[in-house]
């Protein structure tokens, strides 16, 4: 039996970047001695989320490169604690910004990035659009100590396309980073349990707490960082305000069997998929 131990975390984020990699480092502690293997922060977790209620040139200097202090900060924290560490960061690449996933391995070594895909404009005081370029890895899975991952970010969860496509490349635990408030909540969970059942992968989706108040709006966090199973259900589940996390061990052993027995990838019509790759359905899209 092959046991993987995977946790969801959740905090209050200030406009104090030492601050807010303290309070991460005290959770991702807390989960390790707990027993977790692969514990995931949060959307932006060491900055304040800016692009949500502000709009101002001076938020670009918060960005920082692929090796920058929070990817080294983590690197160190995952080895010291031999867990794997997926990390959020606001990335800078030239004249390129992005909001970006750094896989840490748990031997401390970078296995590569994801760059957000899906970048949402108007909703309610979310303005990262200003801030963060389209992503241009693609959907990618790392191979880590404890198995292979797909990662996502936040909007990306809307999009079944993201997890099935990650499914499709052998991801076999899925992590969302969050961070979202407001009115939502049922619709954002439901959704990704949509994907966990749909592909019969767990799936693991941090989010923040607390309220925070910019110039353009307001939000508050509702937390309830979640564990999902691999036919979709709440198996784990953080409370709506606290500085913590919640954590699950997965038999991959089972979760494989029933993958296959179930035949969702045997009984796929690729063949049939084609207005997938439009805009309106009909379409085809210039090459």
């Amino acid at each position: 039996m092959t046991t993987v131990t995977v946790a969801a975390m959740q905090f209050a984020s200030s406009r104090d970047y030492d601050t807010n990699i303290a309070r991460a480092e005290k959770v991702i502690r807390d989960a390790a001695a707990a027993g977790a293997q692969i514990v995931l922060p949060g959307e932006a977790f060491s900055a304040f989320e800016f692009q949500f209620m502000e709009m101002g040139p001076e938020h670009f200097k918060l960005a920082e490169a692929l090796d920058g202090p929070t990817v080294s900060h983590m690197r160190a924290l995952a080895r010291e604690l031999s867990i794997v560490i997926p990390t959020n960061i606001f990335e800078k690449a030239n004249n390129a910004y992005y909001n970006t996933n750094v896989i840490i391995d748990a031997d401390g070594s970078v296995l590569g990035h994801y760059r957000k895909s899906h970048i949402p404009l108007g909703l309610p005081g979310c303005y990262e659009k200003v801030y963060s370029n389209p992503g241009d890895t693609g959907f990618v899975t790392f191979d880590t100590a404890y198995g292979r991952i797909g990662t996502c970010v936040c909007w990306d969860q809307w999009f079944p396309e993201a997890a099935r496509i990650l499914a499709l490349r052998g991801a076999e635990i899925l992590f969302y980073p969050s961070a979202i408030g407001s009115d939502c909540h049922d619709h954002w969970e439901t959704v990704m349990r949509g994907h966990a059942g749909a592909n019969i992968v767990p799936l693991v989706c941090s989010n923040r707490v607390g309220r925070e108040v910019g110039t353009l709006g307001e939000v508050t966090y509702f937390g309830q960082a979640f564990i999902a199973g691999p036919r979709g259900e709440v198996v784990a589940r953080a409370d709506e305000t606290s500085d913590m996390f919640v954590s699950h061990s997965f038999d991959m052993d089972e979760i494989r069997e029933l993958r296959a027995h179930w035949g969702l990838f045997r009984d796929r019509r690729p063949d049939l998929y084609g207005p997938i790759l439009t805009l309106d359905g009909e379409t085809p899209l210039p090459k």
